[in-house]
């Protein structure tokens, strides 16, 4: 493994301060949990497991003191009736018995969407408000609230941004590009061009952290995000959300979703300006780091709320300030 790769995912893990703080509580406490799940899935279970900051302990049927215990489970409807038994008198005696992809996702900041299944998103009740018009419709016009206030404050920068451009090099001061949006529904996405007008010539490709495409003015206003504040418009238009997951484009989507599970679940929601993997993750354009930002995504849609816009949003403060994430 060359240096450069191990640097890569030293930095991956290091990206998330809260895994971070995480790991440290887990080594002076050195909590144990119990997992019980159907004999064929405990070596995936164990894989996801062994990267995370917990002791488990696997299908242990001989436990008899529940007391302090935290006893989690995976596929229960897989599991035989005796374990689901055990579960059962475990409660009656007082352990705390939890499904295991909801225990992580609450402890992790994130979902580890390598456990998920299908009937994890049909019948998991926290994503009700997806399907409840009032919220839908009370986010969408904090939404366009925000964007109107934003315009006004950063129409001084807007109008800088629109001149920098035209005096370095020829060509359209906004790029418009087809993104997939809510319902997988495509759309015209707007950006401050910071890129050479032939940055595409050869198809198209990932953006990288140093492009060479980038223009000067472009790699300032990239680092500071100023070249996304055309997507305000977007707001507007009902495309978009100030919060909520990245838009990509078709082409690799249609990749993505080869290599990551359900990664297709990201549009049941409007795509956000910013989002909680931008603010929890570093710049990435590989399949690695796409399927890292689809666990904060998936966590964001499930714990979506006002309150949780609003830290994002306050986050977003020093990523712009620092040019970190994007």
């Amino acid at each position: 493994m060359s240096f450069d790769t191990i640097t890569k995912k030293i930095r991956t893990v290091e990206s998330n301060q809260e895994l971070r703080n995480l790991k440290k509580d887990s080594l002076k406490q050195r909590k144990t949990f119990f997992i019980y799940c159907p004999k064929e899935q405990i070596d995936k279970v164990k894989c996801t497991a062994s990267n995370l900051p917990f002791k488990f302990i696997f299908n242990d049927f001989q436990l008899n003191n529940f007391d302090g215990k935290t006893i989690l489970f995976y596929c229960m409807e897989d599991l035989p009736a005796p374990q689901k038994e055990f579960l059962l008198h475990a409660v009656s005696k007082g352990a705390r018995v939890e499904q295991l992809t909801s225990f992580l996702d609450k402890r992790l900041g994130y979902t580890e969407v390598s456990l998920l299944s299908t009937q994890y998103f049909i019948n998991e009740e926290a994503i009700e408000m997806l399907w409840c018009k009032k919220s839908q419709f009370i986010k969408s016009l904090i939404d366009k609230m925000i964007a109107l206030l934003l315009l006004a404050l950063t129409f001084p920068i807007i109008l800088l941004t629109i001149f920098a451009i035209r005096l370095e090099s020829k060509g359209p001061i906004l790029y418009r590009q087809l993104r997939v949006g809510q319902y997988n529904r495509e759309y015209s996405v707007y950006k401050f061009r910071s890129m050479r007008t032939d940055a595409e010539k050869n198809g198209p490709q990932w953006a990288e952290s140093n492009d060479n495409r980038v223009t000067r003015v472009g790699r300032f206003i990239r680092a500071t995000r100023i070249d996304e504040l055309p997507q305000l418009f977007n707001v507007l238009n009902g495309d978009m959300s100030i919060v909520g997951p990245r838009p990509e484009r078709e082409v690799f989507i249609k990749d993505l979703e080869q290599h990551i599970p359900y990664y297709r679940f990201r549009h049941a929601i409007k795509p956000g300006i910013t989002g909680h993997a931008q603010v929890c993750y570093q710049y990435g354009s590989s399949v690695d780091d796409a399927i890292w930002k689809h666990k904060y995504d998936v966590h964001y849609i499930k714990h979506q709320s006002f309150w949780f816009d609003m830290k994002i949003m306050l986050k977003t403060i020093p990523t712009v300030l620092f040019g970190m994430g994007r």
